[in-house]
């Protein structure tokens, strides 16, 4: 989880969070607001625990919107690990910086946005387009909703409890 910056045409920031799944290279959510509190990050990931499950982690940027009591409590609410990426390390979150980087470069740069209500269809559509057209290398050259597919079908035919 991380916070991309965009400017609007008329001068005015927006802060977009971007939620990515490290296993399965998916964006699981793209999300703008001129401010992004901590309470908003916990709904996000709220929205994402209840379609995906939880995850055992989530790693998060450095910024003073991650840090504080309220993604703690979220955390222990979930029994989920924050694991905070360290300063001047952006090898801990090499993903994430490139996910953002393609998001920047293709999304973000090429369009023009006159206020905050433009940017969530462009990057909605940027990210379904991510997850079902764009196959990734390190998922065997599939799209990561392939992968997803294939990875379901795999548990369903090779179930890992016994009893099942």
């Amino acid at each position: 989880m991380d916070l991309v910056t965009v400017t609007l045409s008329g001068g005015r920031r927006v802060r977009v969070l971007t939620v990515l799944d490290r296993y399965t290279r998916e964006g699981v959510a793209v999300r703008a607001g001129h401010r992004f509190p901590a309470e908003l990050a916990a709904a996000v990931l709220d929205e994402a625990v209840g379609e995906r499950g939880k995850p055992a982690a989530v790693r998060v940027g450095g910024g003073p919107e991650f840090a504080g009591r309220t993604l703690d409590l979220w955390a222990y609410r979930w029994g989920v690990a924050l694991d905070f990426s360290r300063p001047g390390k952006p090898t801990d979150g090499a993903f994430s910086e490139s996910f953002n980087g393609r998001l920047r470069e293709e999304c973000l740069n090429t369009h023009r946005f006159l206020c905050l209500d433009d940017v969530p269809q462009a990057t909605t559509s940027w990210r379904e387009n991510y997850n079902r057209k764009r196959p990734q290398s390190a998922l065997g050259h599939r799209t990561p909703e392939e992968f997803v597919a294939q990875q379901v079908g795999e548990m369903k035919t090779n179930p890992t409890d016994p009893s099942a």
